[in-house]
Order: C-alpha cells, then structure tokens, then sequence
C-alpha cells in the first residue's frame, strides 16, 4: 500500500514537472515572439497598450501624440531610456533593410537625393516628454512619377499608412499641396483611417480637415483619396495682416524645417524666428534627443510648408537662439552617425543659421505640481479646435458677402470714434475705482472760455471758430437724406434671399460650431477656472448695463422707506394740490391708508400677466398704489422737496452696491426736453445730494414724447426739443463756468439713451423728411428721425469736448425691443452698444452684422418676459453661442425682480433655465464691463492690462474668471467668418472689375 503512495507521489511531481518545463518553454517562446513584433515596429512598444493593437499592425496608424503642455508623461516605455547605439544597430538598420528589400522605387519619388529622408533611416529630432504632436501636410506625387511603393496600401515598408509620400514636389509647388490642418490637443491616441482623416481614439480629439487643391491626390491609407473631397479654401492659408498671427511649428524635426525655410524662395523672411519661437512655447519640458523614424523630419519640414502657405495659428514668443543652436547640433550628429546623405548636413547649417538670429529668452516649463502649473497647462495648447468646410463660393454668395463689407464700411463712416484709442492709453496706471482716477470727482474744476460761435443748423450744432462762420470745426459725417438713404441702403440687402441665406447657414454653423466647442472643452475651461486663486462668479467684476433710476431699487427697499417717511417725517410739507400744501400725513390721509396698511400688494408695482404688449400700462407701475402723486414725492427729483426723498433711496441703493463690492450699475435719469432749465436742476439735486459712487455711473435718457408735449402745447415743433436738450451742452462745455452743477454732471456721465414704446407704429423715415424746425405735426417722430438728430448733435459735441480734454459720450440707445427692424438698421450705423435687441431674431443679416462688429446687447430676458417676449423664446441663448456680446441687466428691478441683489437674480435665472455654465456666467460678466461706460483704467484693472485686444490677449483669468480657450475659440470662430466675407467680397470685386474690363 505504501508502494503504491510512493508511486502515485512520484508520478505528480513528474507530471507537474512536465507541466513547468512546457509552461516555460511557451512563456520563452512567446516572450521571443513579442519581442521580434517590438523589433519590427517602429516605435517604442507601448506596455500600456493590449494585444489587440499588434494583433494587426496594418490596418491605421496609431500615432502615440500627447500635447508639450500635457501632464502626463508617457503610456509607453520612454524612448529615452534606449541608447543611440542601440537604436541605430537595432530598429534603424532592421528598417533598412526592409525598405531595401520594398519592390519599386522608394515612396519619395523619383528624388534621389531626397530619398535618405523615406528609407527609414533615423535621426535625432527634439521632443518634449513624450513623442509630440505633428501638423502634417500630404504632398501629391504625380501619376507619372508614382510606382508601386508610391501607393498607400502596399510597397514600402518603412512607412506606415497615412505619412507623407514626397517631399520634392512639395519643395517645387508648395502651394499644390494636400494639407492636414490641425490643432495640438490632449489625446493618446489617433486612427488615420483608409482616406487619411483622423478619427478620435481615446479620451480627446484631435480635430484635423483634409483636402487637396488643384484636383491633387493626397496619399495616406489606402487607395487613392475620393475625387469629391472637398477643396481647401484660400482663406485656409491666409494669416492675419497685423502679423499678430504666426503658424505654429512643431519643435519635433526642427532642423529640418528650419533649412527648409531657407530653402523655399516663398518662404517668410522670419521663418526662422517663427520655429524658435515655437520650440520655445511656454510648458514646454526641455528637449531631449532620442531617435526616431525620419520621416518624422518630413512632417517637420512640411510643417514649414504649411507656413508659407500661411495657415493661421497662435505663434508663442520665447526661445533661446543657444537652445536652438544645441538643439541643431545635436541633430547633425545624429544625421551623421546614422549617414543621412549630403542634403542633411545642408538643412542643418541653415537651422544654425536660423537659429543665430534668434535673440529671445525661453521660460522654464510650469511645476505641474503647482495650481500656477495647472492654469499654464489648461491656458496653452490643450485646446480642441472645431473646424467646419468652408462655403463652395458662388456668385450669389459673393455677392452677398460684398454687401455685408458694404454695410460694415457704413458703419464706419458714420460711427463716432473716440480721438484717443485705448491701446493709444495703454500706458496709463490701472486704477480699482473710479475716484482712483479723479479725485473728488464732484469738484469744480473751471476751464477758460473757448471763445467759438455755435448754432443749430437743421437741427444740427454746427461749430465754427470765430464769428465769420466761413470754417467749420466739427462737421458731421453727413445730413439726414444720406443717413436715411443709406439705413435703407442696409434693409434692402437685409430683405433679400440669398442674403438672407446665407447669414442664417453662417449664425446656425456658429452655433453649432460653439456646442461642439464647449463638449469638447468644458474640462479644460472647468480645470482653467479651478486654477485660477480667489476668483470665482461671485467676486468677479458685473456691472448693470441698463437699469433705469427711477425703478433701481426693489419692492420691499422702497415699501420700507415709505413707511420709514411716514412714521419718521409725517409732517415734511411734500406736494402742492388742489390748490393746498399737503403733508405726507395728509397725502396718505387722503388716499385712506395707513403705514399699517402698507405692504407689497398694496404697493401694486410688480409686472404681472395683464402687462403683456401693454407698454402703456406698464408705466403706470410706476405710480405707488397707483396713485401719480406718491410717484412725484417718492420717484421724482423735481418736486416740492426737490428730490429729498429720492436722493436718500439713491444713496442706500449705492450703499447696497458698495456692500457688494463688484457690482455695479449704469443709472439712467431722464431729461425730457420740455425746457432748457431740466439740465440745471437735474445737476443741482445731483451735486447737492452727493450723489456719487464708485460703483455707479450715470446715463441720460431721452424719452420719445415729442407727441406729448406738442399736445400740452409746451413746444411748437421738434427743433424746439433738440434746442432744450442740448444747447445747455455746448454752453457749458464752451464755459463751464455758466452752468458750473451742469459741468459736474457731465464729467460723471457717459453716454446717452433714448427710450419710449417701440412698438407704436410709424411710418419709416426717407430723404425726404422735413427738418426739426419743419415739423410741427403732432405726430411723433420716427425712431430712425429721433436717432440721427440726436447722434448729429452728440457727434458735433463730442468732437468739441475732446477738444477741450473733455470727457466724451457714447450713444446707447433702446432698439429691438419691439417694432420694426428699421430701429436696429439705424442703431447698427449710429451706436457702440444697445439695450434689448431680441428683433435681431427676425432679421439674419442684422443679427450676422451685430456679430460681425461685435456691438454690444444688454439684454434683459425677465423685463422682456414680463412685456414682449416669452422667457423660453428669448434670443439670449443662442446669440451667446452664437458669438454676439451680450450681457445680462435687469431693466427696472422695481417692476420686475424680488431679491436684493437684482442682477444676480438675473444671472441665476438665465443659468438655471438656459443651463449655463460658470464659464458662460463670467463670460457674460465680463462683455458687461466692456460694454460699460466706466473708465478705462478700471477697466484694465477688472477685466485685462490690454483689454481691448480680442482672444486671449485681452483676458487676464485672474481677474475675470474666463478660460483663456474660450476667448481663444471665440477669436477664431471671429477671424473664420472675417476671412469668409472678405474673400467673397474681393473675389466679387475682382469678377466685377474683370467684366467692366471687357465691357
């Protein structure tokens, strides 16, 4: 029995025996067999990666790509860790050999001399952490010239699917190339399917565009690219004229694209700067040479094609001429040792060459331990760009985009323009408030007389300098009939279809364009915004573009400070009726109330439903418990008590700002034109009562009701109401001295509106409107007729304060809250900004004309949900996605809003319903600081050092909130549609010229 125990123990251990060699045996085989698949690839294996990708290593190209300001360092083995020795014995003699053994020619042509750069052979290229991203440029070799290993599919073997095929035809005609534009993202992997076009693979995307000119194949995958590919437009390969604009060069391959640049007779002369400059790019890791295939140093090469086509990317601006020096040396010697051929040695003389000219310094990589490290790497490259095909022009397109230039160069003609730009002031000291730039901004400070002679001439100030009148000053850039001709100029370009179509294909594909943006980016905006210290929406810089004085406060604020009167002052004499003084205990005696009584509902000054399309009934919600005569000793500063009552709730709505700290609003008070003494009291009751803060400027407003007064009999014709708004204007700026208050005043306004109900109907203005002094019919004006008088006479009087080192005034006018078109046709020619504008909806020339000028919209969707239009129809939306500057203001809080803090009530509603982001909110935010009137060094201190730049220049994330990728995405989505217009503008243009050549 024990015998047989003995046996059956020895027969397991030599079964398990067995079972152990052979398990051996087959790891020692597969391991062998693992590593001859390494040795045959021609990269570093990727441990990281499954079996699957070597499994069949021929269908895609999986090009390991990783961002130079990414923070991970590799998901493979480190290239770095194998010698050059080892290299260059292993895989680059193993790839010779294949690519010697290829049948046909080699796949860089018929170009010998080029061919050392196709055969597989390796050089010493820079790279970051990680093997870099490429931008790659396809050359087309000609069907006479392509043999079998010119094809994608089969031949060569040294190259894998979808590389470059050729050089040489490139260096000849650089311009007849199909191009890979692209963008350097955050991704690990990418598939160049059987056309050549990047799928994403992985985490990120790398969105690139493929296309070939000239009907020129492009080679990558297999077979040949499809003949309807669609053309790459002009407008790809133009850069910026300002030469703010540079292509960015991969730092991978740098000596070989340096030579080319001095090579190529079209190159630009600064080519060389222009690949320091990339290879110094901000996060950039120092550069290590390793090797790798030589074809890379094709990619790197045609990335200089593609600056001289001059495709428009961001350009860093470090790099170190001794960094770029080391880094060509390093790769001749590498050239040398691996026997590139003689071309070789002469591209990197040139990249020497190049790089001597360099005399810039090159900053240390961020810590990507550090939140400082974090926001450089979310605010550098790490950006996935969308772009879209372009439009195949026609004639009808053409034309349309020479009209839209047209209507832009309207603009431009009658705009005022400010004679000091801020880039003109960059130099000025930034300031956190606006007492900082003035102080005691309520003194008087007298200036000599200006001894010109002013007068109104068809409704115009005309200025001249002395009293012969032979020369005038200030003209205004036209009369009446040639603005009226040229708004209606614009509303027949606007009307007409093609126009019609193509400006609504161009806003949808913006906004498209903007969701694909934020799914692809919101992480990184988000990661951008976790960086930044301290800021967040709450503390970031918004100011009340449109808020009208007289409703600033809220419900509750003004409940409490009646019945504070009525219990404090009961017997302050406060109003004059009935042919007997009353006291406020008399007033509330007479309305059979009691502070008892009082409460919000009694109040009766909330917009409700009966309020819709009722414009009329909406101000009678200014009147407390309805009654007119509460609203003139409570909301009126011209009254018994000279505004007493008023001046006080003024003061606690500024403390309430104050408390707030980075709030801040643009109070319009009104000036009606029945008499010339409104500017004088208004001034006065402003002065006297200390009405100044450093969270509020001042807008004045001018209410429509020329129909009014003609009908009381307080004026005669229209020309009287211009007299009385503003001749007090030019009397004071040409002597402050005569209306000292007034003086005061206007250095704290800065700008001027014009309100009424634009959905009363009227008839267009043409040329042939009588003048102001003309028009006594007692029929209102048109908006359009109101606009141009009132934009003449600001013009005239804002050439004549700069004059003086005055402050000047812009026009804000209220267009598009209802009414006809027209209304914004006008405000398009006249206005830097405007309060609603949701007709823009109705008209896609407009609205695309509003985009393409960037005029500011300060938008109000509670206060137009209350009286015109839907909350769920409003245009916000999709005219923030679609790139308009638009920002949130709450109107008339009194009326609409319940909290103490109306604007972020505004905000939080619109982030609720319309789902917007905190990058969305400061964004926002943000276009209301530049929309608002404030001085210019506080805005540098809120908003950017050069805030009047576009992009990201002109974004400081540290103060505003507002990821730097999404000003980036915006100003390129804005140079996209810029380029489009004029290349279909100057190509109808040329096809006009050309026909009136023959003709």
């Amino acid at each position: 029995m024990s015998n047989m125990n003995d046996n059956s123990t020895r027969a397991l251990i030599f079964g398990g025996g067995i079972l152990l060699g052979s398990a051996l045996a087959f790891g020692a085989a597969y391991g062998v067999s693992r590593y001859m698949m390494e040795r045959m690839d021609d990269r570093p294996r990727d441990k990281h990666r499954s079996r699957n990708r070597w499994a069949s290593p021929g269908r895609s190209e999986l090009a390991r790509i990783q961002t130079s300001s990414s923070p991970r360092v590799s998901h493979g083995e480190p290239p770095s860790r194998l010698s050059t020795s080892q290299l260059t014995s292993g895989r680059s003699a193993e790839m010779s050999r294949q690519a010697s053994a290829a049948p046909g020619p080699s796949r860089m042509g018929p170009n010998a001399e080029l061919a050392p750069f196709a055969n597989g052979s390796d050089i010493i290229t820079p790279i970051g952490q990680s093997p870099p991203s490429f931008s790659l440029m396809h050359a087309p070799v000609p069907a006479s010239q392509q043999g079998p290993g010119n094809g994608s599919g089969g031949g060569s073997k040294g190259l894998p699917r979808g590389q470059p095929s050729a050089i040489s035809p490139l260096l000849a005609s650089p311009r007849n190339a199909a191009f890979v534009r692209s963008e350097t993202l955050d991704y690990d992997y990418r598939d160049v399917d059987d056309y050549g076009r990047v799928s994403d693979s992985g985490t990120g995307a790398r969105r690139s565009e493929l296309g070939t000119t000239n009907g020129s194949t492009a080679q990558g995958g297999q077979g040949e690219r499809p003949s309807g590919a669609r053309p790459v437009p002009p407008s790809r390969r133009e850069t910026d004229t300002n030469g703010e604009l540079h292509p960015t060069i991969s730092p991978s391959g740098l000596a070989g694209a340096a030579a080319v640049a001095g090579l190529l007779s079209t190159a630009p002369p600064n080519a060389g700067q222009q690949l320091a400059a990339a290879a110094g790019a901000p996060g950039t890791v120092p550069f290590f040479p390793t090797m790798v295939p030589a074809d890379r140093a094709n990619k790197a090469a045609l990335d200089l094609v593609k600056a001289t086509n001059k495709t428009v990317s961001h350009m860093p601006k470090n790099v170190s001429s001794g960094n770029l020096q080391a880094m060509a040396a390093a790769a001749a010697n590498a050239a040398g040792a691996s026997g590139s051929g003689g071309l070789t040695h002469h591209l990197l003389a040139a990249a020497a060459a190049q790089a001597s000219s360099a005399h810039m310094s090159i900053s240390p990589p961020p810590d990507k331990n550090s939140k400082a490290g974090d926001l450089a790497i979310a605010n550098n490259e790490d950006y996935c760009r969308v772009i879209t095909p372009e439009v195949a022009m026609n004639e009808e397109i053409e034309e349309a985009c020479a009209m839209i230039v047209e209507s832009i160069e309207l603009r431009k003609k009658w705009l005022f323009q400010p004679l000091h730009t801020p880039e003109q002031r960059k130099g000025e000291a930034e300031a956190a408030m606006p007492s900082e730039v003035v102080r005691n901004p309520l003194d008087f400070r007298p200036l000599p007389n200006a001894q010109v002679t002013y007068r109104m001439v068809d409704g115009v100030m005309r200025v001249w300098g002395d009293e012969s009148c032979e020369q005038e000053l200030f003209p205004v850039p036209g009369t009446a009939a040639e603005f009226f001709t040229n708004m209606h100029r614009i509303l027949r370009y606007a009307a007409l279809g093609p126009v019609k179509s193509f400006c609504h294909h161009r806003l949808m594909l913006m906004e498209q364009k903007f969701n694909l943006h934020v799914m692809l980016n919101a992480d990184k905006e988000f990661l951008s915004q976790k960086a930044a210290p301290h800021r967040d929406f709450y503390n970031v810089r918004k100011v009340d573009t449109h808020i009208h004085h007289s409703a600033c406060m809220h419900q509750k604020h003004l409940l409490r400070f009646i019945k504070s009167k009525l219990r404090k002052e009961p017997d302050e004499v406060v109003i004059f009726r009935d042919g007997k003084y009353l006291t406020l205990k008399e007033v509330f005696e007479s309305l059979n109330l009691t502070g008892y009584d009082l409460n919000v509902d009694t109040l009766d000054m909330h917009a409700d439903k009966s309020l819709f399309h009722r414009f009329d009934r909406f101000n009678l919600k200014y009147n407390p418990c309805g009654q007119s005569r509460l609203r003139e000793i409570f909301i009126k500063q011209d009254n018994l008590i000279h505004g007493r009552f008023l001046a006080e709730l003024t003061r606690e709505v500024f403390s309430d700002l104050e408390a707030s700290k980075y709030q801040h609003a643009e109070m319009r008070i009104s000036v009606y034109g029945r008499k010339a003494m409104e500017w004088d009291i208004l001034a006065s009751w402003v002065v006297a009562n200390n009405l100044y803060s450093d969270n509020n400027v001042w807008l004045i407003q001018i209410p429509r009701l020329y129909n009014v007064y003609k009908e009381t009999g307080v004026i005669d014709n229209f020309q009287q109401m211009l007299d009385n708004i503003f001749e007090p204007l030019f009397e004071v700026t040409n002597d402050p001295s005569s209306h000292p208050y007034l003086h005061v005043l206007l250095s704290q306004v800065v700008g001027f509106d014009m309100v009424d109900d634009e959905s009363k109907p009227e008839r267009r203005p043409t040329k042939h409107c009588p003048p102001p002094a003309d028009w006594n019919s007692k029929h209102n004006c048109a908006y359009s007729y109101y606009a141009y008088y009132i934009y003449a006479n600001l013009y005239t009087l804002n050439k004549f304060r700069e004059s003086r080192g005055l402050n000047t005034f812009s026009f804000r006018p209220h267009a598009g809250e209802a009414g006809d078109v027209d209304h914004l046709a006008s405000a398009f020619m006249l206005c830097e900004n405007i309060a609603h504008g949701i007709n823009l909806r109705k008209s896609p020339m407009l609205q695309y004309l509003y985009y393409l000028t960037q005029i500011g919209l300060c938008m109000s969707p509670l206060s137009n949900n209350s009286l015109f239009l839907d909350y769920h129809r409003n245009p916000f939306p999709s005219l923030f996605a679609r790139g308009l500057s638009v920002s949130l203001s709450t109107d008339d809080p009194l009326q609409i809003h319940l909290t103490k803090e109306p604007l972020v009530e505004e905000y939080s509603v619109a982030a609720q319903v319309w789902k917007l982001s905190s990058a969305d909110l400061c964004e926002i935010a943000r276009n209301g600081v530049l929309h608002s009137g404030f001085p210019h060094a506080c805005k540098k201190h809120w908003v950017a050092g050069e805030y009047w730049r576009p992009g990201p220049d002109g974004n400081d994330i540290h103060k505003t909130n507002v990821p730097n990728l999404r000003l980036r995405f915006r100003y390129d989505t804005y140079m996209d549609e810029m380029r489009l217009v004029a290349h279909g503008a100057l190509a109808y243009n040329a096809r006009k010229q050309s026909a009136a050549a023959k003709e």
